[in-house]
């Protein structure tokens, strides 16, 4: 029903995991699409893997989004590369566990120092080009942990990803005079390197609590962000859709069939 071909899109953290998937399936579909991400060899690496998926070019891009200056590079690179930027994908986050009894101020200060001001500053790195566009489109990963539920030694990261949401609405509303919108995915539990790591058996639990049976993948989360980047999604902004097969509904396991 709607078309991304041509449009240029900027991921951030798009070189592993859930940024990855939403990179692929934005240059599936035809866009042109730069990763940003701290490690110049997992950015080769994600581009090798990406290029040729569609028509459109895919470029990588190092930044460090919880830098102002390294954001504002970042945007200016990719605008020099694609000739202006239609989507920003704000995903880069990190989630460390930090019980709360033994979590110091550097570990606090590290996570809300990439997954919120590293929102607000690849925001407003990009504010510029995306007004350009005449059809701008923000679409940032937040995470049903913190505005949803809960998880024993994310504390800081769930706060960090309810904070996002906050930013969001104010931004959405500041923002809709330049017809940029402003919405989120809630990523529930997704089957990346990370997870993969914890055994079969771990994930065959997981699964079995969520309604839909089954973990989902980082291209699920793609779908939903190229939904809310595209023309047709014009008239959605200061939203946030949770990604997550139902996770979310049961009041307790019981009420997942088996």
């Amino acid at each position: 029903m709607f078309s991304l071909a041509g449009k240029s899109v900027l991921v951030t953290g798009g070189s592993k995991g859930i940024g990855r998937g939403i990179a692929s399936v934005f240059a599936a579909a035809g866009a042109n699409v730069a990763i940003a991400a701290r490690s110049r060899a997992d950015l080769d690496s994600a581009v090798a893997a990406l290029d040729g998926l569609g028509a459109g070019k895919v470029v990588g891009v190092t930044v460090d989004v919880s830098d102002p200056d390294s954001c504002t590079a970042m945007a200016a690179e990719v605008v020099e590369a694609f000739g202006g930027l239609d989507v920003l994908c704000a995903n880069a986050g990190i989630f460390p566990d930090a019980p709360l009894q033994t979590m110091t101020p550097a570990q606090l200060a590290e996570v809300l120092d990439v997954n919120v001001k590293g929102t607000v500053y690849s925001v407003q790195a990009c504010l510029d080009a995306l007004t350009a566009s005449g059809r701008g489109r923000v679409v940032l990963t937040s995470s049903i942990t913190g505005p949803i539920t809960g998880f024993p030694g994310w504390s800081h990261y769930g706060a960090s990803k309810a904070a996002q949401l906050g930013f969001m609405r104010t931004a959405a509303i500041e923002l809709a005079p330049h017809k940029i919108t402003v919405n989120a995915v809630l990523p529930g539990n997704i089957l990346t390197e990370g997870l993969a790591d914890l055994g079969d058996d771990y994930l065959a639990g997981m699964a079995r609590a969520i309604p839909a049976g089954a973990l989902g993948t980082p291209e699920d989360i793609g779908y939903a962000a190229a939904f809310l980047a595209s023309d047709e999604a014009g008239y959605i902004t200061g939203q946030a859709i949770a990604v997550d097969g139902g996770q979310v509904l049961p009041e307790s396991p019981d009420a997942v069939s088996p």
